[in-house]
């Protein structure tokens, strides 16, 4: 290609450039059913924008959760059913892509919890997996109809302060029941004296999706900036925060399952006497 060929492709994509620009710049901003104040305000509180669902106004963010929840039940007995069987020694790119989303949860279970981390992997798996899906699913957009006819675009389930509190309470819970299997009484004690965990678990989860949350609405409502910054806003304040969000939410269920779940001292001294006594039983006899 020519000088003159490639310093004509660039005029042209300049001057297509311009006219796009010119033309967004232009466009009349269509009518919306709400103001930029009572969209923010409803991202928040949910308390308008209902969906009919079998008959129920509900928030459209549980049906985002049924949804999320289905579709990934659904992929996981496709994984087991057909790819699990197929697994070899040496891995393929789908395989090894799978190894390695698991091997994450699972060495975070196993550095943070050494004594008790079976049910931990499984666990931090799941709600990792939940919580990464969840957040990407506003990235596709769906349409839903609200009670009052109008189009809305189906928010991550856990943009909704219930969704956060059902999972760091759910996550509490579970650190409780470790702490009870491994130590009893005393790991009621080590897990209640953490109260503030599941608060903090449910409002650090619930402020930086919703940030992310808050942050796309506020850009696709006003069409000239659609146009524009799509492809950033989705990927910083989606992608990212799925990522971080996931990985912090197991980091901290494992943590502080590892440490109510950490064997006592007297239990430790108990089995060393019963041990050392048991050698002298032996060495008399």
């Amino acid at each position: 290609m020519s000088k003159q060929q490639r310093r004509n492709i660039i005029i042209v994509s300049i001057l297509f450039l311009a006219a796009i620009i010119a033309g967004i710049v232009m466009m009349p901003q269509p009518e919306k059913h709400e103001t930029i104040k009572a969209a923010m305000r409803d991202a928040v509180l949910h308390d308008e924008n209902k969906i009919d669902f079998f008959g129920f106004a509900v928030d459209p963010s549980l049906v985002s959760g049924y949804i999320v929840t289905g579709v990934l039940l659904i992929i996981a007995l496709l994984i087991r059913v057909f790819a699990i069987p197929k697994f070899q020694m040496v891995p393929g790119k789908f395989q090894f892509l799978i190894e390695q989303w698991v091997g994450i949860f699972d060495g975070l279970a196993k550095t943070n919890s050494p004594h008790k981390n079976g049910a931990l992997g499984a666990y931090i798996f799941g709600a990792g997996t939940y919580i990464f899906a969840g957040t990407m699913f506003e990235l596709f957009g769906i349409q839903a109809i609200t009670t009052e006819g109008h189009s809305i675009s189906l928010p991550a389930p856990l943009a909704n302060i219930n969704g956060a509190i059902c999972m760091g309470f759910l996550s509490y819970l579970f650190i409780l029941s470790g702490g009870i299997l491994v130590n009893k009484v005393k790991g009621v004690g080590k897990t209640l004296k953490e109260f503030s965990l599941p608060v903090s678990m449910t409002f650090r989860l619930f402020g930086a999706l919703l940030s992310g949350m808050l942050t796309t609405e506020l850009v696709y409502y006003y069409l000239k900036l659609s146009f524009v910054l799509p492809v950033i806003v989705g990927l910083l304040f989606t992608v990212l925060h799925a990522l971080i969000q996931a990985y912090v939410l197991t980091m901290l269920t494992s943590v502080y399952y590892g440490e109510v779940t950490e064997v006592s001292e007297e239990k430790t001294k108990k089995k060393k006497k019963k041990k050392k006594d048991i050698e002298i039983t032996e060495e008399a006899a």
